[in-house]
């Protein structure tokens, strides 16, 4: 797999809730990451799927290798370097990397009752509104 210059954030874009925490990510935490929603990403290049990134948050380091959930949030906190290492690392390694897993799961299957989050946010990639087959 080619080596990238930048890790990269996906998010799913067609949730508001998504949308709005990936941008207060961007004006908040010093990453270096490339963010982007995964409806303007080239998926397999990065080498994964929309039924994945569509279900969780992902982060594909420099290598290639690909992360989601709450460990996608770990890697870009650790990523962000500084105070935000500590969170970021501590969030990866167990007995708290159960409780972020469990924290982030119980927030992205509640993502449509999250502040800008829309029913639209509870269909799989391929159900919502705008949707074409086979994108």
């Amino acid at each position: 797999m080619k080596r990238r210059e930048r890790p990269v954030l996906v998010y799913d874009g067609d949730c508001g809730f998504c949308t709005s925490s990936a941008r207060f990510l961007e004006r908040r935490i010093p990453t270096s990451a490339e963010v982007v929603a995964f409806q303007f990403a080239d998926l397999g290049a990065l080498g994964t799927t929309r039924e994945r990134a569509g279900h969780e948050v992902l982060w594909i380091d420099r290598t290639g290798r690909v992360s989601g959930g709450s460990d996608a949030i770990g890697r870009m906190l650790t990523d962000a370097g500084g105070l935000w290492r500590v969170p970021g690392v501590l969030m990866r390694v167990a007995p708290l990397s159960w409780l972020a897993s469990a924290a982030y799961r119980l927030v992205a299957d509640n993502r449509q009752r999250m502040p800008g989050g829309t029913a639209a946010c509870r269909l799989p990639p391929d159900r919502r509104p705008g949707a074409t087959a086979g994108k």
